[in-house]
């Protein structure tokens, strides 16, 4: 069974055409992206898969879930660094892998493919290690609006604003990112209205997310 019901050919979220079109391609990279998602630029966060394959030789998930973890690091170390906190991020984006193996049968795709509908898709989102409930709500739009991937009240738990979900080009991603940086100028001056924009993510050690 498909992934997706359709695909756009890359999500133009980095200005590298290889990285926007892995992101596109392969479920795990898109989930990837989003634990690399906080205190680092979007298009760094989401360029981190593709240079993550690069590094060591794949993106197979049960190859990084059973890799030592040093090793892993190290590629996440290797400069440039692939986030901010590389060691940390290392760490989260393995235990994403261990979860998939454990959890899905190692099919990144079958965290969506398989949800009953949209309030089961949150669920499932939010139970990786990395992805709150912003990127869990983020991540739905994506799938609904660019995959039509659609279970039954998607929309309910998708983001009632602009998001990722809607950026289909480089025009668009501007648009967003320019609205991300009104929003965080009205949040600096207590002006930002109540229900837009996408705050802090909830929990510890989760950061901003995108919305």
């Amino acid at each position: 069974m498909n992934a997706y019901v359709t695909r756009p050919e890359k999500l133009p979220y980095t200005g590298n055409d290889e990285a926007d079109r892995l992101l596109a391609e392969d479920p795990l990279a898109l989930l990837i992206g989003f634990v690399l998602d906080q205190q680092v630029p979007l298009q760094k966060a989401f360029s981190g898969p593709f240079d993550l394959r690069q590094r060591v030789g794949t993106l197979d998930v049960g190859v990084l879930a059973a890799m030592d973890i040093a090793t892993l690091e190290a590629a996440f170390k290797e400069r440039p660094a692939l986030h901010r906190f590389p060691g940390n991020m290392a760490r989260r984006t393995q235990a994403l892998c261990q979860q998939i193996v454990r959890d899905y049968g190692g099919d990144a795709a079958s965290v969506w493919r398989n949800a009953r509908d949209g309030k089961d898709l949150e669920r499932r989102l939010r139970s990786l290690p990395g992805i709150g409930e912003m990127k869990a709500r983020t991540i739905i739009g994506i799938l609904g609006k660019q995959f039509g991937v659609q279970p039954p009240g998607w929309e309910a738990v998708a983001p009632q604003h602009m998001s990722l979900g809607d950026v289909d080009s480089s025009e668009a991603l501007a648009e967003y990112q320019a609205g991300k940086r009104a929003y965080k100028a009205q949040l600096r001056a207590g002006e930002a209205p109540e229900g837009t924009g996408s705050g802090p993510a909830r929990g510890p050690g989760r950061g901003p997310a995108r919305g």
